[in-house]
């Protein structure tokens, strides 16, 4: 780097100690439930902390406030649901059929406030600009 001048990165470039953080943070009491660190946020990554939240009091309704990353509209997180709130229906399979058939199937599912467990997805960014 020189002053004045864009860092550069090159192609074989390593995120040397970069982790990802994955946490649940209880809003009303303002208390960290449960964090996970490690080196991604894979689908099974984001199931595995939600189920790890779930059990700190499984018999609870829980709403998670998540963002639109594909990780959290995923058939590992449909699954999860479906059994903490012991729901029998046909899921379906994935990109083929039912619930697990598309991810605007899936955030409908997981979304449903009817489940004991359901998710509330924040909007998408939006395209407004500046006028002049």
């Amino acid at each position: 780097m020189r002053p004045g001048e864009l860092e550069r990165q090159e192609f074989e470039y390593i995120r040397h100690g970069t982790r990802a953080l994955i946490a649940s943070l209880e809003v009303a009491n303002r208390t960290l439930l449960k964090s996970t660190m490690g080196p991604r946020r894979t689908e099974a990554d984001f199931a595995t902390h939600i189920e790890n939240v779930l059990k700190i009091n499984p018999q609870d309704s829980w709403i998670f406030i998540v963002d639109q990353l594909n990780t959290h509209k995923s058939e590992s997180l449909v699954r999860l649901v479906a059994k903490y709130c012991h729901l029998q229906d046909d899921l379906g399979i994935k990109a083929k059929s039912g619930i697990l058939k598309s991810m605007a199937s899936r955030e409908k599912f997981l979304s449903d406030p009817s489940h004991q467990i359901h998710f509330v997805y924040t909007p998408k960014h939006s395209s407004w600009r500046w006028s002049d």
